[in-house]
């Protein structure tokens, strides 16, 4: 049995194509990108086709022992495999290899944990990497399987496989009860901008889409970006003053990936609700790469996983500035909420900020509206939210509201209570200073919203 190595950066890469994959070449190339952001020297790659997984070695015996021969030849003290492994082929092929073995999952691990900053992100790779590790326990140790030895410490008891599991139980529930804490310290963060109207808007993408260089150039703020993949891993939120009387919470979140590892998702949860709750996405996309029409669908099918597709979306073309001239125009099949850019240069950025100002400034609604008797819940919110200007009671204990307060939030909260979230319909026509029938009254509101 071999002894794993303690460290190690020179790595030999393993990609298969497993039945009918769609451009290998594009996805080896990211998988070597990969590798070279966590900080690997890449000493050869091993390629090659199988129409299914082996379930021993995942490669097959033969392209196993081509592997072995490869370690040993470029002295490789890692091989990376661009594909999930089960803990079975992982211990089977660090066996049959000689060698400390990785798989894409661990990959992608490994270099959260070198780029998380906050406490927050560094939990939750913590997290991540400890459900990850709690799998895969059995491996090239096979004295963890014999229960404890010597003096005082022979007869009944567990093995130090079974402590090791339990301790990892214990730190991950630990971890899990922390990051509660920080999601509730988040809410109320969320509450507080709901209050005073401040709509979060977050920039979201594939890894390396120029996200970052967006962020530092509509902020003004020096948040750390460069051209590698996850550059950016801990969510960063900055105020933006679009319009007199009207800002956003403009927010930079970790950047998706081809087959994002499911406990990833999981582990960032908290963060990710920020994606979630935002009242716009901004897709921005590298115009650049010829992948990009894979990556808009790999984003949008995380966005999808995460429970955020109902949130607008605008596609943004970010990295103009490395098209030829005639590639740099509107786009065609991607709808009108679409913008060409550059966050390098800025070109087409104060055009962003032109229609963000718009957006959020012109679509408020302002007026009446009657609300059933037993709306009380979604009139104390819209109290809460200081949308109502005055009240007045009408026939038949109906709730006759003067609001103001936008429009998409105003939907929002009508088909939450269950209500037609078209607020067309519910509008009546009761202006101001008009005589009130017996049995209503009035009720003037304080900090009511003035936009």
């Amino acid at each position: 049995m071999f002894e794993r190595p303690d460290s190690g950066e020179r790595a030999l890469l393993v990609a298969l194509a497993i039945g009918e994959t769609v451009d290998f070449s594009a996805q080896a190339r990211e998988f070597r990108d990969l590798a070279e952001s966590a900080g690997a020297e890449v000493v050869g790659v091993i390629t090659g086709t199988r129409r299914q997984p082996d379930s021993r070695f995942f490669v097959g015996s033969g392209k196993a022992d081509e592997i072995a021969a490869a370690v040993a030849a470029n002295g490789a003290d890692v091989a990376i495999f661009n594909h999930p492994l089960s803990p079975s082929q992982e211990r089977n092929l660090e066996r049959h290899l000689q060698c400390r073995v990785l798989d894409r999952s661990g990959l992608i691990l490994d270099i959260f944990a070198q780029r998380a900053r906050s406490h927050e992100g560094k939990l939750q790779v913590e997290l991540a990497q400890l459900r990850h590790m709690s799998t895969r326990l059995v491996r090239g140790w096979t004295h963890l399987e014999r229960q404890k030895g010597g003096i005082g410490l022979r007869g009944p008891g567990e093995t130090q496989l079974e402590t090791d599991r339990r301790l990892l139980a214990g730190r991950i529930k630990h971890i899990e009860r922390r990051l509660d804490r920080v999601q509730r310290t988040r809410e109320q963060g969320r509450r507080a901008r709901r209050r005073n109207e401040t709509p979060t808007v977050a920039l979201v993408g594939y890894t390396n889409a120029g996200k970052s260089t967006l962020f530092n150039r509509i902020t003004k703020a020096e948040v750390y970006a460069a051209d590698q993949l996850f550059a950016t891993l801990d969510p960063t939120l900055r105020r933006v003053d679009l319009a007199p009387h009207r800002s956003v919470i403009l927010a930079d979140t970790v950047g998706f990936i081809r087959d994002l590892p499911h406990e990833l998702i999981a582990a960032f949860k908290a963060t990710l609700t920020e994606t979630r709750e935002a009242a716009l996405l901004l897709h921005v996309i590298d115009a650049s790469d010829p992948e990009r029409d894979a990556q808009i669908e790999q984003v949008e099918g995380v966005i999808a996983e995460i429970g955020a597709e109902e949130v607008p979306i605008w596609r943004i073309f970010n990295k103009i500035d490395l098209l030829p001239a005639p590639d740099t125009g509107e786009p065609i099949g991607f709808g009108d909420d679409a913008l060409w850019l550059s966050a390098v240069t800025g070109r087409g950025v104060p055009e962003l900020e032109q229609r963000l100002a718009h957006y959020f400034t012109e679509a408020m609604f302002h007026g009446w509206v009657s609300l059933p008797a037993g709306a009380g819940r979604l009139r104390s919110r819209l109290f809460a939210e200081k949308a109502v200007e005055s009240e007045q009671t009408g026939e038949g204990g109906m709730i006759n509201l003067r609001l103001n307060v936008p429009e998409r939030s105003l939907r929002t909260m009508l088909r939450e209570a269950g209500l037609d979230e078209d607020p067309e319909h519910l509008r009546i026509d009761l202006p101001d200073g008009a005589e009130l029938k017996d049995g209503q009254s009035t009720v003037a509101t304080h900090g009511a919203n003035s936009q």
